[in-house]
C-alpha cells in the first residue's frame, strides 16, 4: 500500500461554505469541468470547479454527513515542488504557481475529533505526492493559509500510517507540535484546546486574487 499523507483542517461548521469558496479560488483558472453544486445544512449552496467521485452531479448534504471532492489546486513553486514537477516532465506555471495533480478532499460536517466542529481533509493522490506534502514548505503554507482564511482552529499533517501527526496551525497561530509529545499526548488533548465553535471564530484573512500569494 502506498503512502497517503494529508492535511486536515478543523473549522466551525458555519465556516464550511466560506472555506469551499476559498478552495475554489485556488483552482487552476483553466479548470475545464462542469460546475458542481454542493448543498450544505440550512440550504446554503456553494458551486465549486471540481468533481465528486469524478462526477458532476449535485451533492446534497443538507442533512449533514460527509462528501468527497476531487480538487485541483495551484501551489507556489519552491524547490520541492520544482523537483516534483521536473521528475514528471514539468507543469504549466501561472503567476509563480503550478498545479501538481489531483488532491482529494473529504468534507466531514461533523469532525471525528470534536462533535462541534467540521473538517476538510486534503489527501495526496500518490506516494510521490505524499512525500511532496511532507517536504514542501509551499504545500504546508497553502493549507495553513487556508485554515487561517477559513476561520479554522487547527490544521494537522497526518502520515496516515499510525505515525505521530503534526500540528501546523492552532488557535490562530502557526506551530509545529507533534501529537504524542508532552503538550499533546493524543488527539483528544489537542481538541480540548479548541474554543467553543459557537462562540469563537478566528479572524478570516482577506481573499487573495487568484494566482497571487
Amino acid at each position: 500500500m502506498g503512502l497517503i499523507y494529508s492535511y486536515d483542517i478543523q473549522l466551525p461548521p458555519r465556516n464550511v461554505a466560506g472555506a469551499l469558496i476559498r478552495v475554489a479560488e485556488l483552482a487552476p483558472p483553466t479548470r475545464d469541468v462542469p460546475p458542481l453544486g454542493v448543498t450544505l445544512p440550512g440550504g446554503e449552496r456553494v458551486v465549486v470547479p471540481f468533481t465528486s467521485g469524478f462526477r458532476s452531479e449535485p451533492v446534497d448534504c443538507s442533512a449533514g454527513g460527509t462528501f468527497e471532492l476531487d480538487t485541483s489546486l495551484m501551489f507556489r513553486i519552491d524547490d520541492a515542488v520544482r523537483a516534483y514537477l521536473e521528475a514528471r516532465g514539468g507543469g504549466v506555471e501561472e503567476n509563480g504557481r503550478v498545479q501538481i495533480g489531483y488532491v482529494y478532499a473529504t468534507v466531514r460536517l461533523a469532525s471525528p475529533l470534536h462533535p462541534g466542529y467540521a473538517s476538510i481533509e486534503f489527501w495526496a493522490a500518490t506516494s510521490a505526492m505524499s512525500r511532496l506534502f511532507a517536504a514542501s514548505a509551499s504545500v504546508r503554507e497553502l493549507f495553513t493559509d487556508l485554515t487561517a482564511a477559513a476561520g479554522g482552529v487547527c490544521c494537522l499533517f497526518d502520515t496516515g500510517d499510525g505515525g505521530p501527526g503534526e500540528v501546523c496551525w492552532l488557535n490562530g497561530e502557526p506551530t509545529r507540535e507533534t501529537i504524542g509529545g508532552s503538550r499533546f499526548p493524543d488527539l483528544q488533548a489537542l481538541a480540548a484546546t479548541w474554543p467553543d465553535p459557537d462562540v469563537t471564530v478566528f479572524p478570516r484573512a482577506p481573499s487573495a486574487p487568484r494566482g497571487k500569494g
